[in-house]
């Protein structure tokens, strides 16, 4: 039997709360678990003014229930056009604390992102002057390109000549699903940070098909091959400090998952951190569990560590296998099942 551990509260480095009846039914599972979360900026349209950001964060706080201590941390959606004094204003401000590049058509909502990174290196230049964050969904969008090399093509081709370009930079590799992303963010000696999903540490690739399509296993960037859930299950577990949680919980309702078409993203938030300390456990790395939820996002954002603590303990708690929203339903991750953990 796994031992209690308890720890600093943990934080989500990258999460979708969306808008609307969506965000109000969404909120309060993160925030029942986080003390802070890096909220995307992917509406419609999408959040690229400081004033766009206030309002946004102001919205949040409204779903977060009575009596629970939650920020939401907000984050500049970068378009072709971004004006690198509104990125200054708004981060001197405090009404956002990082910038999001999203190349155009990689994923939900990102039609108004980059079509090429040459367009933003001025604004790029800036962030790096003033030491704001950049957070990136690493992918190429190149149809040419398979979908399960996307990932390894971005670094190569985008990501190495960038942080060459602007080595002060600070970067954030949203989402890793690549042993090539684990060894690229390994390789730099500072400025770079690299978030890591429950689920691309629990499953791999056969998930999505195993019996038929599994729509809810359907995410992007898409789980890999098992050598590369291996090198991520390494990385998160090894207390480096340049990796850190980030849910990248995207909730869709179930009629949009489970369509001809389908959209990308898992609802994680209801199970996330029990998610997470499971794959330490099997590891049996309970160790580093906090340097990895608790300690690496605030040390590389500059922000202070949450005072509060949580307890974790082993346990079973079902996770609902539908979840009211917007008058319809989510199917959560582990929608059914029994985690075998649970927070005290």
């Amino acid at each position: 039997m796994s031992r209690s551990l308890t720890i600093r509260r943990p934080d989500d480095w990258h999460v979708h709360f969306r808008d609307g009846a969506m965000m109000q039914a969404v909120v309060p599972f993160t925030a029942a678990q986080f003390a802070r979360a890096i909220a995307m900026p992917n509406l419609v349209p999408p959040v690229t003014t400081a004033a766009e950001a206030v309002a946004y964060r102001d919205r949040i706080l409204s779903a977060v229930p009575a009596g629970v201590k939650f920020e939401p941390l907000m984050v500049a959606y970068l378009t072709d056009g971004i004006d690198p004094a509104e990125l200054r204003k708004g981060f001197e401000s405090r009404a956002w604390v990082a910038a999001k590049l999203y190349p155009a058509k990689a994923t939900t909502n990102s039609a108004h992102g980059v079509t090429d990174i040459k367009k933003i290196m001025p604004a790029l230049a800036e962030m790096a002057k003033i030491g704001m964050p950049l957070l990136i969904h690493g992918e190429v969008t190149d149809q040419d390109v398979d979908i399960f090399d996307r990932e390894a093509v971005f670094l190569s081709e985008i990501l190495a000549p960038l942080v060459e370009a602007l080595p002060d930079l600070k970067i954030v590799l949203e989402h890793a699903t690549t042993e090539e992303a684990v060894n690229f963010v390994r390789s730099r000696p500072k400025n770079m940070g690299c978030t890591i999903t429950a689920h691309h540490l629990a499953f791999n690739r056969n998930a999505i098909f195993q019996g038929g399509i599994r729509p809810h296993f359907y995410c992007l960037p898409v789980a890999k091959r098992e050598k590369h859930r291996l090198a991520l299950r390494d990385a998160a577990t090894s207390g480096d400090p340049r990796f850190f949680l980030g849910t990248d919980s995207a909730p869709h309702l179930a009629k949009a998952k489970e369509n001809a078409c389908g959209c990308a993203g898992l609802f994680t938030a209801p199970a996330a951190v029990e998610a997470y300390v499971q794959v330490f456990a099997e590891e049996g790395k309970l160790d580093n569990f906090e340097a990895f939820a608790s300690l690496n996002g605030p040390n590389f954002y500059g922000l202070p560590l949450n005072e509060e603590r949580i307890t974790l303990r082993p346990g079973s708690r079902f996770v609902a296998a539908t979840i009211p929203a917007a008058d319809q339903h989510l199917v959560p991750y582990l929608a059914g099942e029994d985690v075998r953990w649970e927070i005290v």
